[in-house]
């Protein structure tokens, strides 16, 4: 090993307001914030979410390679059902053509429209 995830961090228009999106899809706390650059934490610590103002930021448009992901995070859910509900009541979009029932995961874009998944069991 060479080194430990320090934090993950995504480009976007507006750190605080998306910080806030994924405050409430994660449960990670807030840590710091500076205007320009937010930081989340899990209780221990890690992991770290961070957001970085991009004026310019150009979303990605899933799944066209012109517009690639950048990045994105799984998050596990207990029941799709209701985490696709709340998802969406927070600002987020289904993205179509992507994840399936049989396959375990969804794919959304965030406010920002970065894409991220909630992945579940078997059993839903």
């Amino acid at each position: 090993m060479i080194g430990r995830l320090h934090s993950v961090v995504l480009d976007c228009p507006d750190p605080d307001k998306l910080a806030e999106f994924y405050v409430e899809l994660t449960g990670l706390e807030w840590a710091d914030s500076d205007g320009y650059w937010v930081t989340l934490k899990g209780a221990d610590g890690h992991p770290r979410l961070s957001f970085q103002r991009a004026p310019d930021h150009q979303p990605p448009q899933w799944p066209d390679p012109a517009f690639p992901q950048q990045v994105h995070l799984d998050v596990e859910v207990d029941d799709i059902r209701v985490a696709e509900q709340e998802v969406l009541r927070l600002g987020a979009t289904l993205l179509r053509g992507g994840g399936t029932r049989s396959r375990g995961f969804r794919v959304y874009a965030d406010p920002a429209g970065h894409p991220f998944c909630l992945v579940w069991g078997q059993e839903d």
